[in-house]
């Protein structure tokens, strides 16, 4: 008898933690969403993974297709950014508190928040456990969990952000970094670099470029200044049409472009960052610098890379018209965390939630998914203070603009709709699902034809 006594006491005593570990702090609190324990209900008929921009908007369609009560969303961190406004707090044009709001404030009300970090994904099963031990079942499955920087990738970083000079928009806790070392420039070179990985934002890397260049300018120290990036890409942008103006405001404006440069090592306290030139395997060179910008190398989330939902490298595998799981049907993806072959932004996740949303109603009702996505995705090329080329393509790399105008030239109209109207859209619109699908600046046009 004994035996059986202590395998029941070790049983109860395994169940006791367990239900202590999944107590009510695995749920936020807030007037906007649902409070109740985790350990009350831990089976959902759509399951949200991550709080990000894929996430918050799947979850608000989500509400509306299925209900409230149905819908849960995984997600740990208490505040929400709008990454695509660092660029220009790196630059001085806005301030790192204009691009985050609580996530409780942004979270739909009703909908559960589960206030924890997934751990492991079982699609066999469907279950997804978090980093406090909680279990959750789920019908169907939404993975939005972005990607991972990996600073550490660069010798010498993230340590280098202690010394001064030096900063990245990739991140809130160094883009006002990147202001700082802008306004410290003396003279010397100001370097900015490309990863050779995929990176979400592909143009971001470039924009501080320009807008360095146009602050030194104002300020009187372009005279002193050499404005190099560096990039791991063969070309300074994928599209052909926007590339090529690109290329006019690089000659004009006398910036130099390294091609398949990549930074492989950053010596903070000597000022200098290290390049591996990737034409010809084992030759490096040697910038010193007075300003530095590192776009860190970029992969996809550990989670997924750790999961049956992973393709061979590790992005979550999608059809990518459908947006469905190529493996597991009841499994959908939205998002940086993909491997939809188009650039990774926040305009491709606007068309991909119209998309994903009209896939999963047609799945619900059994039946088949009749919208494909086309790989819309959009990047404003900030150019200037006050100018932005807007390039719109498609996932073949093809040119899929909005307005009866030519976007590769470079317009302040274009500038004001990314630092002025584009926050408003992202927090009012996108997030709350009532703003989305092919084009969402068609959408902005049509708004103001009407």
């Amino acid at each position: 008898m004994r035996p059986v006594f202590t395998f029941v006491l070790r049983h109860r005593m395994a169940a006791l933690r367990h239900l202590k570990q999944c107590h009510p702090r695995g749920i936020a609190i807030s007037q906007f969403h649902t409070s109740s324990p985790a350990s009350a209900k831990q089976h959902y008929k759509m399951l949200v993974l991550g709080g990000g921009t894929g996430g918050i908007t799947m979850s608000s369609r989500m509400k509306r297709l299925v209900g409230a009560e149905n819908v849960a969303v995984v997600e740990p961190s208490e505040i929400h950014y709008y990454q695509p406004i660092w660029t220009l707090v790196g630059a001085g044009a806005k301030t790192v508190a204009s691009s985050s709001r609580p996530t409780a404030s942004l979270m739909p009300s009703g909908v559960k928040w589960v206030k924890s970090k997934v751990q492991e994904i079982n699609p066999e099963t469907n279950t997804v456990c978090t980093d406090d031990g909680t279990e959750i079942s789920y019908e169907y499955l939404i993975v939005a969990l972005g990607l991972e920087l990996h600073y550490e990738k660069i010798k010498g970083l993230p340590e280098g952000f202690e010394h001064p000079k030096i900063g990245s928009n990739y991140s809130v806790q160094t883009v006002e970094k990147t202001w700082k070392a802008l306004q410290d420039f003396k003279e010397g070179n100001a370097v900015f670099t490309f990863p050779n990985t995929p990176v979400k934002c592909a143009g971001a890397p470039q924009k501080i470029m320009y807008l360095s260049d146009a602050y030194l300018r104002k300020t009187g120290k372009r005279a002193k200044a050499n404005v190099i990036y560096n990039t791991s890409l063969p070309v300074i942008f994928g599209v052909k049409k926007y590339a090529d103006s690109l290329w006019e405001i690089v000659k004009k404006r006398d910036l130099q472009i390294n091609l398949r440069h990549n930074l492989i090592e950053v010596r903070a306290d000597k000022q200098e960052a290290v390049f591996e030139n990737l034409d010809k395997p084992g030759e490096t060179k040697v910038f010193e610098y007075e300003m530095l910008h590192v776009t860190p190398p970029m992969g996809p989330s550990s989670v997924i890379k750790g999961s049956p939902l992973a393709d061979e490298i590790g992005w979550l595998d999608l059809n990518k018209e459908t947006l469905q799981h190529t493996k597991y049907p009841n499994v959908f993806g939205i998002g940086d965390c993909t491997n939809l072959p188009t650039s990774k932004t926040g305009a491709a996740v606007a068309a991909q939630s119209a998309v994903l949303n009209r896939t999963i109603s047609k799945i619900l009702k059994k039946e088949k998914p009749d919208k494909k996505y086309d790989g819309y995705t959009s990047c404003p090329l900030v150019t200037s203070y006050n100018t932005v080329i807007l390039a719109e393509f498609d996932y073949n790399g093809q040119p899929l603009e909005t307005f009866p105008f030519n976007q590769a030239k470079e317009r302040q109209l274009m500038y004001h709709m990314k630092a002025d109207v584009m926050p408003h859209l992202y927090w009012h619109g996108l997030l709350r699902g009532l703003w989305g699908g092919p084009g969402p600046y068609r959408k902005i046009m049509h708004l103001g034809m009407k």
